[in-house]
């Protein structure tokens, strides 16, 4: 019996799905980054209609643009079957995010999960063939137009990838406050500790600064209300 395909969460904001920054350091982790702030209240949702899942997947390189106008086109034919494939889509998203989180706190990766990654690995792989290249042989996709889902088949082999290569320790969640975005940390140190340090890291510096001037200002005798 199969569990009921999660609805996107309401938009709270402007898509920037194809903008959004590529921090992760892996297709398949910069993919479960297309939301932040995941059971809070600053949730943002970044793929709230199937054109925006091809906007992201011609962010990444995933599709060129006569690939997103065919499965634009498609989906403008089909809209039923486009809001289920982005439901797929999405579903997919939260089970990567939950096998890599798992993984990042050395815990058993959900069971669910992994049924969904191996279910979409299988379909992926079938479609998936061998071509030589530039510099010997490359892996390719029999056709990412081919249907409204096809566009995930390079995710999911990322996934697979790096969940059974060697960079896998270097996975990490980013600790700033209602982001939870996932990277691979690639520095020679393995001490990376935010998606960016600009921007996460720069907020919670200001929120100590914060904290500390507001104990420094207060009145040693006042009584906690």
């Amino acid at each position: 019996m199969h569990r009921p395909l999660p609805a996107p969460n309401p938009p709270l904001n402007a898509s920037r799905a194809g903008s959004l920054d590529l921090l992760g350091g892996a297709l398949c982790v910069n993919f479960t980054n297309t939301t932040s702030g995941r059971g809070s209240d600053h949730n943002l949702e970044h793929l709230q209609r199937y054109d925006h899942l091809l906007a992201w997947m011609t962010h990444v390189g995933v599709l060129d643009q006569a690939g997103c106008k065919a499965l634009a086109a498609m989906a403008s034919r089909h809209p039923r079957a486009a809001a289920g494939s982005l439901l797929r889509a999405v579903r997919l998203r939260e089970s990567l995010h939950g096998i890599f989180t798992a993984t990042i706190a050395g815990t058993a990766p959900p069971a669910l999960a992994m049924g969904d990654l191996n279910s979409a690995l299988a379909e992926a792989m079938a479609a998936a063939c061998i071509l030589p290249a530039a510099t010997g042989f490359a892996w390719t996709w029999s056709d990412l137009t081919s249907s409204l889902d096809s566009v995930l088949w390079p995710v999911v082999r990322s996934a697979a990838e790096l969940l059974t290569g060697l960079r896998l320790d270097r996975l990490k969640e980013c600790p700033g406050r209602h982001c939870g975005w996932l990277f691979l940390d690639g520095t020679r140190n393995g001490r990376r500790r935010w998606c960016e340090m600009q921007v996460c890291g720069s907020r919670a510096k200001m929120r100590r600064f914060r904290q500390r001037r507001q104990a420094a200002n207060m009145d040693p005798g006042a009584v906690p209300g």
